[in-house]
């Protein structure tokens, strides 16, 4: 059968085979390749199996359509043409029975929730019209012309077509999206500690959210925008580097999906991940110090110190010192970006020998660490003995120092010889030997260094009392009234008793201090006694005072007096002559001057 368009010199016959109907199909879209003759019967074999035409080169397209209601029959027959396109033009071809159709649908676009609800209202311009949907649809309101379905439990985009028979078909859809928020949006887990300076990759994971084109995946640093992507794939992988800072420490770090409706008359939607927290650090590879003793005596305690600096943060930092098996108590000091471990450390008798003090500082995952060797060593102190450690004057001593192996000794006082494990001396006490100090000195190799360990003994020896004028001047000569001391100190072991009295049984006070008087002058005897005998000395204390000073002063001022007096008197005296002399002299020429007056003739 064919079917003529005479009214478009385009489209001039249209040949369909098989003439039954395509299995209920209409046909309802026209493809032009290129314009159509009258001799050229285009035609188009219909593959039912797989529900696609069969192209035939310079021939139009068929496409089919929706099955319809009230179509033709199936002995085939005539079909109308809905709709073609003419490429020498750019146009739409229409049929010419079918221009006067009309219909439309409200609305024309919506969107809705996943699962909602939507309402379609389809009119044309006659009674014959449906709703085609795969989905269910419940008709709920109808009139002249015009039905309203409602399309419940809509979970993907789907785009509904109203049709209308009037008497030719005529369509138009409704394109309606589903919206719907992500159900996962996850930070994946960052690294327990992240070295400064190396870069971090953020992977954020976001599952469902529609429509796609709207959802966008943000990765944030605190409030921080670090990256914006679009969601791209199911579920979206998004990932973005960042390079680890010192101020990154302790920084939480998340991502938002965000599904942005407001173009559609919706509002922007966020969910956002759980935040991450971050921790940085800086552990350098150098600057690890650790001193200590490399020799320690057993049973002895020293301080071991532990520094190193260009660490952050320091104070997280863990520090372990311990001496091989043994941890040691430390206590750790920060400051800034280094940090000082102190703990005291024993060496252990019976443990002696060489072992290993370590040090290690642990932070972000990674250690760093140092050793030294410490020698536990056993030195026992010298024996030094006397024979006798308090004899009397004249007594022979011995002097034995000894060391144990393999320590050598060496004795003060002693000749100069190879140092061995012993030495010794003998001498005659003397009183310069009272209190004298004996001292040993024993040295033992360790580890290649020397130690030493020192031994004293004191020598008390026994003498008589000694009272010399270097200790006891024995002539003091003091002015009356002034304060002095009288210092006479006698000596000896034991001490002696000193007492110093004049014939009279006055007693001199000695190393205390006095007001002198005239009274204490005189010669005192003084006496230095001990168990081991004693000693006499005189002294004389001279005091130097006047007997009658008011008589003195008279004397001097009576002296004053008549020294000024005479002194007085004979300048007055002098004076008068002067004067009487003058007087003489003024006479006697006055005198002369008159005799040779009277002698000059008249």
């Amino acid at each position: 059968q064919s079917t003529a368009v005479d009214s478009n010199p385009a489209l001039r016959h249209l040949h369909v085979w098989p003439p039954a109907p395509l299995g209920g199909a209409w046909i309802s879209q026209l493809g032009v390749t290129s314009p159509l003759h009258a001799s050229s019967s285009p035609s188009v074999k219909w593959d039912r199996s797989q529900d696609q035409p069969w192209r035939i080169p310079g021939a139009a397209t068929f496409t089919r359509s929706h099955p319809r209601e009230n179509r033709p029959s199936a002995q085939g027959g005539e079909f109308p043409l809905v709709r073609g396109w003419d490429p020498s033009t750019q146009q739409s071809i229409l049929d010419p029975g079918f221009a006067g159709a009309q219909i439309s649908v409200t609305p024309p676009e919506a969107i809705i929730p996943r699962g909602g609800s939507v309402t379609v209202n389809c009119s044309a311009s006659c009674a014959e019209l449906g709703l085609e949907i795969e989905l269910s649809k419940k008709e709920v309101a109808q009139g002249v012309n015009w039905k309203t379905f409602e399309l419940s439990d809509v979970r993907e985009d789907i785009s509904p077509i109203c049709y209308a028979n009037c008497p030719n078909q005529t369509e138009s859809s409704v394109s309606i999206t589903v919206y719907g928020f992500p159900d996962l949006v996850e930070l994946e887990p960052l690294p327990s500690w992240q070295p400064v300076g190396q870069n971090l990759t953020l992977r954020c994971q976001v599952a469902g959210g529609a429509p796609r084109d709207n959802l966008t995946v943000v990765l944030l640093r605190g409030e921080e925008e670090l990256s914006r992507q679009p969601a791209v794939g199911e579920p979206a992988l998004v990932n973005h580097t960042v390079e680890a800072r010192r101020e990154d420490h302790g920084a939480n770090f998340s991502c938002r999906a965000e599904l942005d409706l407001r173009s559609r008359g919706l509002g922007l939607f966020q969910n956002s991940s759980a935040p991450r927290q971050l921790r940085t650090y800086v552990l350098p590879d150098t600057n690890l110090s650790l001193s200590a003793p490399r020799v320690v005596e057993a049973g002895t305690q020293v301080l071991v110190e532990c520094v190193l600096g260009g660490l952050f943060p320091a104070s997280e930092a863990q520090v372990h010192l311990a001496l091989e098996d043994h941890r040691l108590n430390a206590t750790i000091t920060y400051n800034g970006d280094s940090l000082v471990a102190r703990a005291p450390m024993q060496g252990l008798a019976g443990e002696e020998g060489t072992q290993q003090l370590v040090c290690v500082v642990a932070l972000g995952g990674r250690d760093l660490r140092t050793r030294e060797k410490v020698t536990i060593y056993s030195f026992p102190a010298p024996n030094l003995t006397l024979s006798q450690p308090e004899v009397s004057e004249g007594t022979l001593v011995s002097v034995e120092c000894e060391a144990h192996s393999p320590a050598v000794v060496t004795l003060h006082g002693a000749s100069a010889s190879r140092p061995s494990e012993r030495d010794q001396i003998h001498l005659n006490a003397s009183a310069e030997d009272n209190k004298r100090i004996f001292s040993c000195l024993a040295t033992l190799k360790v580890a290649g260094q020397m130690v030493h360990k020192n031994q004293t003994r004191e020598l008390r020896v026994l003498y008589g009392p000694r009272l010399d004028k270097r200790d006891c001047s024995g002539n003091w000569t003091w002015p009356e009234g002034s304060k002095q001391t009288a210092n006479c100190q006698a000596w000896g072991n034991p001490t002696p008793k000193l007492t110093c009295s004049r014939k009279d049984g006055a007693l001199l006070p000695i190393g205390t201090q006095m007001l002198v008087k005239r009274e204490i002058a005189g010669t005192y005897l003084c006496r230095a006694e001990s168990s081991h005998g004693k000693v006499t000395r005189e002294v004389v204390v001279n005091v130097i005072y006047h007997q009658n000073n008011v008589v003195i002063i008279i004397l001097v001022a009576a002296v004053i007096i008549l020294g000024t007096v005479g002194t007085a008197a004979y300048i007055y005296n002098r004076r008068r002559k002067i004067q009487i002399y003058e007087l003489q002299k003024k006479a006697q020429e006055a005198a002369a001057l008159k005799l040779n007056a009277l002698a000059s003739p008249p």
